[in-house]
């Protein structure tokens, strides 16, 4: 589980980049997926804050908080551009956090009300992606630029999928060997 700065470090230009299309309308926006106790999706609007050492979420008491507290796994999926069909995805980890010099910090960057009963996420990243359509240069083309990043820490056994010829898939299920198209 890589935390932001990790991930930011080791992939700058990615980093930067997700981070602008999750604020592109100034705070962070975007769509959280988490994990409901039957095992199915469950995705809302959240408002996250990048700050150079982490990935964080304020997540108020609702579903989302109890999956999240449940079951941290989670994904963050940016809002779509009106100029474009951009897109960034995070997936990893969400981990409560407790210290309250870090949620006061994240609190009066992310201007979080003091008096709302929310709890701050860190969100860890064990997967990055980002799709450029560049519809100027190449409109209609229908090939997107995907960059996808793993954590190369991470030391979780990948699940195998039976189709996928061997060593083409991921571990989070892409063919990392594949144009988009």
């Amino acid at each position: 589980m890589a935390s932001w700065s990790e991930f930011a470090a080791d992939e700058p230009r990615l980093a930067d980049e997700i981070r602008l299309l999750l604020q592109q309308y100034g705070p962070g926006f975007g769509y959280l997926a988490t994990v409901r106790a039957d095992g199915g999706p469950r995705v809302h609007p959240v408002s996250p804050v990048i700050t150079d050492d982490g990935l964080w979420c304020f997540v108020i008491d609702s579903p989302k908080r109890r999956d999240l507290e449940r079951d941290g796994r989670y994904a963050l999926h940016s809002f779509p551009p009106e100029e474009s069909d951009d897109e960034a995805y995070v997936a990893g980890r969400a981990i409560p956090v407790t210290d309250p010099a870090t949620v006061a910090r994240v609190a009066r960057i992310g201007r979080a009300a003091p008096q709302g009963d929310w709890r701050l996420f860190e969100f860890t990243v064990d997967a990055a992606m980002l799709t450029r359509r560049d519809q100027v240069a190449s409109p209609g083309t229908g090939r997107p630029e995907v960059r996808v990043w793993l954590d190369p820490g991470a030391n979780a056994p990948a699940r195998r999928d039976p189709l996928a010829p061997e060593g083409r898939r991921g571990r989070h299920g892409f063919d990392t060997r594949r144009s988009a198209a």
